[in-house]
């Protein structure tokens, strides 16, 4: 299975070989749109950004739970309701934790 796996990668890396439109495509190509880039396509970012993006990935799965939840919650019972609300809890523990951190603050 991993010769298999290797081969099949390998094989995808060589067409892409072929296909490319150019060897080097982050300094001949724009990568903004057509806009002429102002910074380099694998510059980073600020690490301010990386807390953001988790509490919004938090927010994220919480809707990918409560959807579902949702559709079953009047035929499961006041069990589920209880475990949304544990559930909701521990996300609001983590906002108020990055909160206090300061993850909110982009200044």
């Amino acid at each position: 299975m991993l010769l298999v796996a290797l081969v099949v990668a390998g094989c995808l890396y060589g067409v892409a070989r072929l296909v490319a439109v150019a060897r080097d495509p982050l300094t001949s190509l724009p990568f903004q749109s057509g806009w002429e880039p102002s910074e380099h396509a694998l510059s980073r970012y600020h690490a301010r950004y990386y807390p953001l993006a988790m509490l919004f990935l938090a927010f994220d799965v919480e809707m990918l739970f409560m959807y579902p939840w949702a559709v079953i919650v009047a035929d499961a019972g006041i069990g589920a309701v209880v475990e949304m609300f544990v559930f909701l809890g521990v996300l609001m523990a983590g906002v108020v934790w990055a909160w206090r951190e300061g993850a909110l603050r982009w200044t």
